[in-house]
This record gives C-alpha cells, structure tokens and sequence, in this order.
C-alpha cells in the first residue's frame, strides 16, 4: 500500500530531526563539562520529547 503525503511529509520530518541530533554529536566534544550538562538537561525537559512521540505512535 503506498504511503500517504501526510506519512511521508512526517518521515521526513523525523530525518529532519536525525540531522540536528547529528549536529548535535558534532558539537559535543567542544563544549566544556558545565555546557554539556546544561545541554543534557535542556533536552531531557524538552516537551514533546522524543521518546513521548514514539510511545504515542505506538499507542494508537
């Protein structure tokens, strides 16, 4: 069965967000201990985060 505009539209967008998390790796070894706490606990407090998006498509 093909994929509807709104399937692929969506596929895209999630590699749209492996190309900033990939952005993100590359950036990591230049920050210092503090940054890269500071940025860890930014995403982990991120709403939606990535994890809840995921259990909410697999919940449906």
């Amino acid at each position: 069965m093909p994929l509807s505009g709104e399937a692929i539209r969506t596929m895209n967008y999630v590699d749209d967000i492996s190309v900033t998390l990939r952005r993100i790796l590359a950036v990591l070894p230049s920050l210092t201990e503090e940054e890269r706490s500071r940025v860890a606990e930014h995403i982990k407090k991120s709403e939606p985060s990535y994890a809840s998006v995921v259990a909410a498509i697999e919940a449906k």
